[in-house]
């Protein structure tokens, strides 16, 4: 397989690679692209070099288990995977209903650490401890990033909540040939 995209829900239609909501490859030189304003890009590796995977993680993707589907369409245990949690709205400015707060905890339960709530009757929502427990909770030991915020980092960020209509950020990775 030398690249495969799929939607949170599953595979893609198959042919040219189109978008969705994650791709992996173990083909080198074969570009895995994540774009993103404000969701969270996750980024996952073999030790062996051998394949890799990039997901994009806002709150439906994580909701529809896009973290699980990504490190099973991998092919490889867990434990000898390495992710990498991209720039993406930090918890101080992520406000969420309680609808999507429910929609988050059915596919982990014990997330209630990760919503806050707050004055207006919602919640703040924390995309990094998210998608750690999910990572973490697959067997993914080593998990690294995490903390940059687009929405504060307007010098660095493309945020579509604080500015509306909005640029992306581009999230690579590809095995060198």
């Amino acid at each position: 397989m030398d690249l495969d995209s799929f939607e949170a829900s599953g595979p893609a239609d198959a042919g040219a690679p189109s978008p969705a909501d994650a791709a992996v490859t173990g083909q080198p030189g074969r570009v895995c692209a994540i774009l993103t304003a404000d969701c969270l890009p996750v980024l996952l590796a073999a030790d062996s070099g051998a394949r890799v995977g990039a997901a994009h993680a806002g709150w439906r993707g994580l909701a529809a288990g896009v973290i699980e589907a990504t490190v099973s369409a991998l092919g490889t245990s867990p434990g000898d995977l390495v992710a990498w949690l991209g720039p993406a709205i930090g918890p101080r400015h992520f406000e969420i209903g309680a609808e999507v707060r429910e929609a988050l905890l059915r596919g982990d339960p014990g997330a209630e650490a990760a919503f806050e709530p707050n004055a207006r009757g919602r919640f703040m929502a924390d995309l990094y401890t998210l998608a750690r427990r999910r990572l973490a909770r697959l067997g993914v030991e080593r998990i690294y990033g995490g903390g940059a915020c687009t929405y504060t980092e307007a010098d660095k960020y493309f945020s579509h909540r604080r500015d509306g209509r909005t640029g992306r950020q581009a999230t690579l990775i590809w095995i060198e040939p």
